[in-house]
């Protein structure tokens, strides 16, 4: 199969996942009829905003992760959702006028224009604690080999937290109006955008409890993907297409946000992306089962949204 065929099989399955395990509007759940309008807004909400597309790229990067070990997915899946409902919250919250004030998501309007800020804010909050109550009932669920899972999801909550994402997000709200050096643009988005992809990578090799040397060969990939990720977001606010991109582009220069466009230009950007993304094909050359996590390194820098 080429790419494109397995990045559809794994983005299948995910959808298929949430679809069948996300309790959100599901008939089966119990309401009490003075509730029910309350729950079935915020039910509509959480949907809203999870089952709107997208790449899907975290959980994709996972099930990736654990073929190429030989893993099981059936342990992988739920963690590797989990992961995409906590990046799902982000989106929500990132989009709202307090933090970067975006009409638009995946060429949908947002959360917070469709059902109002409070609506969102809480929307948000209902992905993130549905996440850990997947990851604690996979726990619960396997009492023998409980281990690797607390593992994961322990390294999935820090990377959610405020040593990670959200230390991140602060850090980017910090940088707003100032100038930062290119240390501390790295920095910001290792937690910001890196810890969530390095959780992807990272949790199934715990999970499937992988050698400490294939554990680093996949932070490193993770890291340099993360990056990449990040610079490819910066490139595309400049010069990509909003109706392709999905979302208003050029909101970095309205927000004087430093990127690594605005701080060595164009053409530098482009090659600190091929960098990183050398570097990640680099660290991953001993991993036998690699071909696709090589794929999709040069897919994050060749998308154009």
């Amino acid at each position: 199969m080429n790419f494109k065929e397995t990045y559809d099989i794994y983005l299948k399955t995910v959808e298929e996942w949430l679809e069948t395990n996300i309790p959100l509007g599901m008939p089966d759940r119990i309401i009490p009829p003075a509730t029910q309008n309350a729950q079935e807004k915020i039910d509509d909400a959480m949907k809203y905003s999870l089952m709107s597309g997208g790449k899907r790229i975290r959980p994709v990067l996972s099930l990736a992760v654990c073929d190429a070990l030989n893993g099981n997915k059936d342990i992988v899946l739920p963690f590797a959702c989990a992961i995409e409902l906590i990046h799902t919250y982000s989106l929500i919250h990132d989009d709202l006028p307090c933090m970067d004030n975006d009409d638009y998501r995946r060429g949908k309007p947002t959360s917070h224009k469709v059902f109002g800020e409070a609506i969102a804010v809480l929307a948000g909050d209902g992905l993130l604690n549905m996440a850990f109550e997947i990851m604690l009932e996979e726990i619960e669920r396997c009492d023998r080999d409980n281990n690797s899972r607390v593992k994961a999801a322990r390294m999935i909550s820090h990377a959610a937290g405020t040593g990670g994402m959200i230390g991140g997000q602060v850090q980017d709200i910090e940088s707003e109006q100032r100038l930062i050096t290119y240390e501390e643009l790295v920095f910001l988005h290792q937690k910001k955008t890196g810890a969530l992809f390095s959780a992807s990578v990272l949790a199934p090799a715990l999970l499937l409890d992988a050698d400490e040397n294939i554990i680093a060969a996949l932070d490193t990939y993770a890291k340099n993907i993360g990056l990449a990720f990040q610079i490819k977001d910066d490139i595309l606010d400049l010069e990509g297409d909003s109706v392709v991109v999905g979302k208003t582009t050029g909101s970095d220069a309205i927000n004087n946000k430093v990127t690594y466009v605005s701080l060595f230009g164009l053409k530098r950007a482009k090659e600190l992306l091929n960098e990183r993304i050398q570097e990640a094909l680099y660290s991953i050359k001993t991993i036998p089962g690699n071909r696709f996590l090589g794929e999709l390194a040069i897919f994050i820098a060749d998308r154009n949204k």
